[in-house]
C-alpha cells in the first residue's frame, strides 16, 4: 500500500518532507512493479543540482530501461548508494531502504505542485 503521508508525482516519483528545507525521494511501488526485477540504478552525484520535472537519472529492470525525474528542485545532500550496489532494493522496499535521494529543498511551494495519497491512487485507478 502507498504510504499517505508522502507527496507523489506523475512519473510515480515519491517525496517525504523531512523538514522544511529537506526531503526523501524515490519511486513508488507501482513503479517498481511496473519496471519488474530492478538490476541498475543511475543517480547523480551529491552536490547536483536538481530541477523539478527534469530527468534525474535512469533505471533499468530486466524488462526496460525508464527515466527517473526530480519531483523537486534543490540540491543533493545524500545519495542512497545502497541502490546502487543492490538495486533489488527499490523492488523490496521502495519506501524504506529503496529510497534514492536526500534534496534540500530550493523552492519549498512546488510541494503543492505534487499529489496526496488521495489524487495519486485516483490518478492509478484512472490509468486502469
Amino acid at each position: 500500500m502507498t504510504p499517505e503521508k508522502l507527496r507523489y508525482s506523475e512519473e510515480h516519483e515519491w517525496v517525504r518532507v523531512e523538514s522544511d528545507v529537506e526531503v526523501v525521494v524515490g519511486i513508488t511501488d507501482f513503479a517498481a512493479e511496473s519496471l519488474g526485477d530492478v538490476v541498475f540504478v543511475e543517480l547523480p552525484e551529491v552536490g547536483a543540482d536538481l530541477t523539478q520535472f527534469e530527468k534525474m537519472g535512469e533505471i533499468e529492470s530486466v524488462k526496460a530501461v525508464s527515466d527517473l525525474y526530480s519531483p523537486v528542485s534543490g540540491t543533493i545532500t545524500e545519495r542512497n548508494d545502497s541502490v546502487i550496489d543492490s538495486p533489488e532494493l527499490v523492488n523490496d522496499s521502495p519506501y524504506d531502504s529503496g529510497w534514492m535521494l536526500r534534496v534540500e529543498l530550493s523552492d519549498s511551494n512546488e510541494l503543492d505542485r505534487l499529489m496526496s495519497h488521495t489524487e495519486y491512487q485516483a490518478m492509478l485507478e484512472a490509468q486502469g
